[in-house]
């Protein structure tokens, strides 16, 4: 049987249902064929496509790109918990919990559950196709022991969400009843799956986003979850071979224009700005990776000279140190002990050298061992 096709440019968004005393949003279903005669929106799709395909061709050939990705999960998770409202920041993230001071504790739970979040999602990509069984994994190890804890956990909503304002009765989007977020998150993950339809995945992936935003499936965590499942796609669908590519600071410096180019979609049925919008980002942001990257594999060079021309017999254990800073940037002398297997002695002794060079710097007293930091690794981020 033939999929239905749509037209991104006279594309309807959806209607308004009656609830108890509001009104709310039921989008159409996504899972068609998808069409368009729009130029820019394919010269936009190219554009974001090279750039993408860039950064994929780049972190095949960067040796040891894994020691380098954690980093880019960090910084996601930062900026996604950002846009919800917490406050830590990249480096702090990267210190123990025992080092966080109790009031900031929970914002930095929240930041570690979505690393282990996208971590854990990516693991089950091995083993399983992109659903909503992976989504709901994700979002319970998000919503574990903080403050959305109470809030249905790896689970469906059974009741009525809303964005913004204090109430359903001043809310600025209400999303589709709970009764229909089960067979509307079916359609979209039949989408995203759908082998007979010719969409492009960036195409795909930006109006899966869109519906996914729109329908609010959970009662916490959608947007964090909703820009986890752009980089998840494109791993699924081996677009991307590593997880590097994150839409979060993208849509976190101008918060305004990510929020009216959906509300466009719902309001004014106005796909075709959404997708271009989309787009951009997607090539801004593979291009600022790809330049990540390069600095990042500059700066590794720079400092392996300088540790094997400037510090004799303790270059080797520099260069192990150096490897570890790289997939570990936030340090303790116990740690640096253990991984070049040495004395507390003699780590202090590597340390004060790294501190000479420049590359450690003391980032706080720690409560048995001091702590360190590698500066000029984490500034590229």
């Amino acid at each position: 049987m033939k999929a239905k096709s749509i037209s991104i440019e006279t594309f309807e968004s959806g209607h308004f249902e009656k609830g108890f005393s509001y009104k709310y949003f039921v989008p159409n279903t996504i899972n068609a064929q998808w069409e368009w005669s729009d130029p820019d929106l394919n010269t936009l799709l190219e554009k974001a496509s090279i750039k993408l395909g860039e950064l994929n061709s780049f972190a095949k050939i960067v040796p040891n790109i894994d020691l380098f990705i954690q980093l880019h999960v960090t910084k996601e998770a930062v900026i996604s918990s950002r846009i919800e409202g917490t406050q830590t920041n990249i480096e702090e993230a990267l210190f123990p919990v025992e080092e966080i001071s109790p009031e900031r504790r929970n914002d930095w739970q929240e930041v570690k559950n979505y690393i282990d979040a996208l971590n854990n999602a990516i693991v089950e990509l091995n083993h399983f196709p992109l659903s909503s069984r992976i989504l709901c994994n994700a979002h319970r190890t998000l919503l574990t022991s903080v403050r959305g804890d109470h809030k249905q956990p790896g689970e469906f909503r059974n009741s009525q969400n809303w964005i913004g304002g204090a109430s359903l009765s001043d809310a600025v989007f209400i999303p589709p009843a709970s009764h229909l977020v089960h067979q509307l998150m079916s359609d979209l993950e039949n989408f995203l799956h759908n082998s007979t339809i010719k969409v492009p995945s960036l195409i795909k992936i930006g109006i899966a986003h869109y519906q996914f935003e729109t329908i609010h499936p959970y009662l916490d965590g959608n947007g964090r979850i909703g820009r986890l499942l752009i980089t998840l796609y494109l791993v699924s669908e081996n677009v991307l071979t590593k997880p590097l590519l994150y839409l979060s600071t993208f849509f976190e410096n101008n918060k305004t224009v990510y929020y009216n180019n959906l509300t466009g979609v719902r309001d004014k049925n106005n796909l075709l700005q959404w997708l271009k919008y989309f787009l951009v980002g997607i090539e801004e942001t593979s291009a600022k990776a790809v330049e990540t990257l390069s600095s990042i594999l500059q700066l590794k060079l720079q400092l392996e000279l300088e540790i094997n021309t400037k510090l004799g017999r303790r270059s080797r254990s520099g260069i192990t140190l150096l490897s570890f800073l790289f997939q570990q940037p936030i340090i303790n002398v116990k740690d640096i002990a253990s991984v070049c297997k040495l004395s507390n002695k003699a780590a202090y002794d590597l340390v004060d050298q790294f501190e000479k060079l420049g590359i450690l710097k003391q980032a706080g007293k720690g409560i048995r061992y001091k702590v360190f930091s590698f500066e000029s690794y984490l500034k590229l981020f």
